[in-house]
């Protein structure tokens, strides 16, 4: 069973730890999408420092706060490393570029604009071919609780159970965003991972928490049969890693090291 990421509470228990709560959103609709926008940015920086870049591949939108319906995504054919706030595009329903210089990939609009329009709850979408990622995809499978933090996507993940190439067509895109549910992540068999949030922080960091869970999974069965987490403990671990406000937190501290670091990302 898969639940929105917007049904869950970010209210601390005895059980989680006591973040002070980051808002989802700033005052106004210009603070928001600028907010937006550098933190999808930073992402593809992020994104390049753990090595999922892959040639053209991949692809990070973010809601526009003003217009829903649209999304601002990467220009196609420009590596994460070097993509900045001025580069990104803002992409309209049917597709057409509204705001920037280049083209985007097709492969990104028919995935995002399909999950975009099914989950008005979500504001990020992230998605692209690592090699742990793909690793695990081949295998047929979703996550199993091993590891305290895979259980983030306890309950709360699909598996896009079939493989027709490139996704190029708008039926392929809206069959992955109905078997995604109303969960936060989707492991695409053959393909790759791919996970949302209502915030870009939380998306992003859940891939790369979704990349580092496949990868403890894949090293754990290599070496025997890992222990799985009973049932009580899973949903312990899930409401302690799963807290979208901890997502948001982790992913700060990697953003504010690009925006140190690599201030051009801002320009």
């Amino acid at each position: 069973m898969t639940t929105s990421p917007s049904s869950r509470t970010t209210e601390p228990d005895a059980g989680q730890l006591d973040l002070p709560e980051l808002p989802d959103e700033k005052e106004t609709v210009i603070a928001e999408r600028l907010h937006r926008k550098q933190q999808l940015a930073a992402a593809f920086r992020v994104f390049a420092r753990y090595g999922f870049d892959e040639g053209i591949a991949g692809h990070i939108t973010a809601r526009d706060p003003e217009d829903p319906e649209c999304f601002w995504v990467n220009p196609y054919a420009v590596h994460f490393s070097r993509i900045r706030v001025s580069d990104l595009l803002l992409i309209d329903k049917q597709g057409h570029v509204v705001e920037g210089e280049r083209r985007t990939n097709k492969a990104a609009f028919w995935i995002h604009s399909s999950i975009h329009r099914a989950r008005p709850d979500v504001v990020a979408v992230a998605h692209a071919h690592t090699i742990h990622g793909r690793a695990f995809a081949a295998l047929g499978k979703t996550l199993s609780p091993i590891v305290q933090e895979s259980c983030a996507f306890y309950n709360d993940h699909a598996l896009f159970d079939e493989y027709k190439g490139l996704v190029l067509e708008k039926s392929e895109g809206e069959r992955i965003a109905e078997r995604l549910g109303g969960g936060r992540a989707a492991i695409l068999r053959h393909h790759g991972l791919l996970t949302l949030g209502r915030s870009v922080e939380e998306a992003a960091w859940w891939f790369i928490a979704m990349d580092r869970a496949c990868q403890m999974q894949l090293l754990a069965e290599a070496t025997g049969a890992p222990r799985v987490m009973t049932e009580e403990e899973a949903a312990l671990a899930q409401r302690q890693f799963g807290s979208p406000n901890m997502a948001r937190h982790s992913f700060r501290l990697l953003a504010d090291l690009i925006f140190e670091e690599e201030p051009d990302v801002l320009l």
